[in-house]
């Protein structure tokens, strides 16, 4: 009896994935460390100086964590209702935040008790951060309002009511003491002077502003907000540089790394991208269980916090460099002591004996092997290897073809089996590696089920998707047929006028060689 041959999966080429420094460097994360809070994460901070502990805000409360602690370190809890935006000070001793009841509440961080309360605002106040100065706080709240206050009086030194929708994002200049930038759902991103009782430049953003961000040069600007990321050029009047529109939903929040040559953004599509500040472009991205609400890149780009709808806190930290130790090895033997008797050819007189080769078989193959050609079938459309490696399932529905039983696997199935067919045959029909014998299949199933064609919605419903698959593959390949058609057209007519010139150029040095002759 002879042995089994295993069913031969085709290899088709695949486009090798493109690895650039980038994708090494952002790659060198660890598996995330996941925290979970009290709610949605809607700020995280590092603070600006060693050993860079990081301030998160969710629900009515503010943790303190360490760099690599799974447990906060300290927490401020002295809020009635929901706290917003806690922010460090450039010195790392005072921490400031908003809340739900209009209130803004100033804390020391060896302290828990706050140091002011600046009361002014009438409605939630969402975006609060330190001027560059230390001794000054802006505040940006759901009453329009974008305010100043002087820490040591605890007084409120001008406010601007320029905006005509919530205030909820803000950042300040750390070229400029004076210069501090706020984002509105009005459309609009305002810079305020602190010497002007006005803004000094309105920025049209043409959707509801969710973050802006100012560069350390205090030159360019980026605001995130709906699906576009919009980098303007504050020293030309606030003109347009670039738009980039990467994310699928609203980008919520902004990022650059410690150098400024990496801008992160974060959206509800779950994902986090990277892009070069040179050539505006997506360098590399992550994606996330849920959706991104902030986002925050510790100071020497060590850790990477991302805050989540459904108050989950993921944390990833870069892999420690491998530190090569000058240990002294034990000698290994000679080269030549691995390669003896390789080259050795037997004798006449020697007796041979062989190892036999042990082959383990794959499932499928194990039930072709026992002719179950609809298990077989089962077996490979299952998730991973139907998702995966389509090609095996295309293999073995080639081998059961080859061998007359397709028809009959595919025969005897209920509603739910003929939908996964369907479902299967109707995504990778269109593709050319698979096209000839998954047309094939689906004739078959066309031709088996057609009876009870009408007793099943599902069923039908992914009829319909198979037809409609189909029908856009023959608009394409008529398409494509056509512009060929064109393409022989333009390319006989140059054949043609190339042939010509020759032609040409060949009687016109004939003629010249005949009338020097002559003349001769």
């Amino acid at each position: 009896m002879a042995t089994y041959k295993p069913v031969v999966v085709q290899a088709f080429p695949k486009l090798g994935e493109r690895i650039t420094q980038d994708t090494v460097y952002w790659r060198g994360y660890k598996t995330p460390v996941q925290i979970k809070e009290f709610g949605a994460v809607n700020k995280i901070d590092f603070s600006p100086v060693p050993p860079y502990n990081y301030a998160v805000t969710a629900s009515s409360r503010i943790h303190i964590y360490g760099r690599y602690s799974q447990e906060p370190m300290k927490t401020f809890s002295r809020f009635k209702d929901a706290a917003y935006c806690a922010t460090y000070r450039d010195d790392g001793n005072l921490l400031v935040a908003g809340s739900e009841e209009g209130s803004i509440r100033l804390f020391d961080i060896s302290g828990r008790a706050p140091l002011r309360q600046f009361d002014g605002h009438t409605k939630p106040v969402h975006v609060v951060g330190f001027l560059s100065d230390k001794y000054r706080i802006f505040s940006g709240g759901d009453d329009y309002a974008s305010n100043l206050w002087d820490i040591p009086s605890g007084t409120d030194i001008v406010s601007y009511s320029e905006h005509t929708d919530y205030v909820r994002c803000g950042c300040a200049s750390k070229v400029n003491a004076d210069v501090f930038i706020t984002g509105s759902y009005d459309h609009t991103v305002k810079l305020f002077d602190a010497r002007t009782k006005s803004s000094v430049m309105t920025i049209e953003h043409g959707q509801p502003v969710e973050s802006v961000l100012l560069f350390p040069s205090g030159g360019l600007l980026v605001s995130a907000g709906g699906r576009y990321v919009k980098v303007w050029d504050v020293l030309k009047g606030g003109q347009l540089l670039v738009s980039l529109k990467n994310h699928h939903k609203t980008v919520t929040c902004l990022c650059l790394n410690s150098s400024g040559q990496r801008l992160l953004s974060g959206s509800l599509d779950r994902h986090v991208k990277i892009y070069s500040t040179t050539s505006y472009k997506v360098v590399h991205s992550f994606n996330y269980a849920t959706s991104i609400l902030s986002l925050a890149l510790s100071p020497e780009d060590e850790t990477i916090v991302v805050g989540m709808t459904n108050g989950v806190l993921n944390i990833k930290h870069r892999k420690p460099e491998e530190r090569k130790e000058k240990s002294q090895k034990k000698r290994q033997p000679a080269y030549r002591t691995y390669v003896k008797g390789r080259t050795y050819m037997p004798k006449q007189e020697d007796f041979c004996v062989s190892k036999p080769v042990k082959r383990v078989l794959r499932k499928y193959d194990k039930l072709l092997k026992s002719f179950q050609s609809s298990k077989a079938l089962d077996a490979v459309l299952e998730p991973p290897i139907r998702l995966y490696t389509p090609e095996v399932t295309v293999a073995v529905m080639q081998e059961l073809h080859r061998r007359g039983t397709l028809r009959s696997a595919l025969a005897g199935r209920d509603e739910k089996q003929i939908n996964l067919l369907l479902t299967f045959v109707a995504r990778r029909v269109i593709e050319p590696r698979f096209t000839s014998v998954l047309v094939t299949v689906a004739d078959m199933i066309t031709d088996i089920y057609q009876p009870v064609v009408g007793q099943s919605a599902i069923v039908d419903r992914q009829f319909l998707r198979l037809q409609e698959a189909i029908g856009k593959e023959i608009d394409y390949q008529e398409e494509l047929l056509e512009v060929l058609g064109m393409m022989d057209t333009l390319f006989a007519t140059f054949t043609k006028k190339r042939a010509t010139y020759l032609e040409d150029n060949k009687s016109n040095g004939l003629t010249e060689i005949i009338e020097t002759n002559t003349n001769n």
